[in-house]
């Protein structure tokens, strides 16, 4: 499986923090940081399965999926009422066309609501935890592919010091074993377990993968489905494999009504669940 893709993405991640550090130190971001109110927390249902939806612009793979933000504070607040845990908002502009913008918008149509946003990017620096926290953001996604053991430790402490939840993401089983690893030396914050079956090479999904690897997950951690779902059948296939939640980004975008098909996920899996 080829790293090339995160490799690109991590190299414009670390331009993109000496930029923004150049505008405002760390030191002056994190005081402003703390003088803000506690972000939304991250509620699972006792039905034992959540749907993280996703605000994703374009993607690498698909193309463009929506222009600029096109109905935006509609499609938010639709997954929210439709049941979703939380709101996973890409801020990666040169592959996803996002920006913080985007990200502090959905927070702040989120928090009435009590359902927090999650930055979804490729973090290589605590600076950028901050910055999403700046934003609004209750949680951010930690890819463990791209990153030293030092980096995703850096990552996690901050995270959790300032109240945001971590979804760790894995591609293959040696990521689940380090994943392990870390979530063992973790214990204090929250912590989601995550399964993304695209292939870095190609970057189309390859679902089965879902199904491989999630008897590698730890059992201690919310266990999440990420990339090729598109369809009640798949949410409740994924639910009965013993996945909590599913992150769905592409279909909820493409997808002519998202709030009913985020409702219509959610239902199926939650009564795969209760059969299960």
């Amino acid at each position: 499986m080829s790293t090339a893709f995160l490799a690109e993405m991590a190299a414009g991640s670390r331009a993109r923090v000496q930029q923004a550090r150049g505008n405002l130190r760390q030191a002056e971001l994190e005081a402003r940081v703390r003088t803000l109110a506690p972000p939304p927390t991250l509620r699972l249902s006792a039905a034992g399965f959540d749907l993280i939806a996703e605000l994703k612009l374009r993607s690498p793979a698909a193309g463009v999926l929506a222009s600029g933000t096109d109905a935006l504070r509609e499609r938010v607040s639709g997954y929210a009422q439709a049941g979703a845990a939380a709101v996973s908002v890409l801020t990666e502009p040169s592959r996803f066309d996002g920006t913080l913008a985007h990200l502090r918008e959905a927070a702040t149509i989120l928090a009435p609501l009590q359902v927090p946003a999650m930055r979804k990017d490729f973090l290589v620096d605590p600076y950028q935890v901050l910055e999403a926290r700046d934003a609004g953001a209750g949680g951010v996604l930690v890819i463990l592919r791209m990153l030293t053991r030092a980096e995703i430790d850096a990552l996690i402490e901050c995270a959790h010091a300032h109240g945001l939840f971590v979804l760790l993401e894995a591609f293959d089983a040696a990521d689940i074993e380090q994943l392990q690893q870390v979530a063992a030396a973790h214990r204090s914050g929250v912590l989601l377990a995550g399964v993304n079956c695209r292939d870095l090479g190609t970057l189309h999904v390859v679902p089965r993968r879902l199904f491989e690897l999630a008897p590698l997950l730890p059992s201690g951690l919310p266990r999440v489905a990420e990339s090729g779902v598109t369809s009640a059948a798949d949410a409740a296939a994924l639910a009965a494999a013993g996945y909590e939640l599913l992150l769905v980004g592409s279909a909820l975008m493409q997808g002519a009504e998202p709030a009913a098909l985020a409702a219509t996920l959610l239902a199926a899996g939650r009564q795969a669940r209760g059969a299960s």
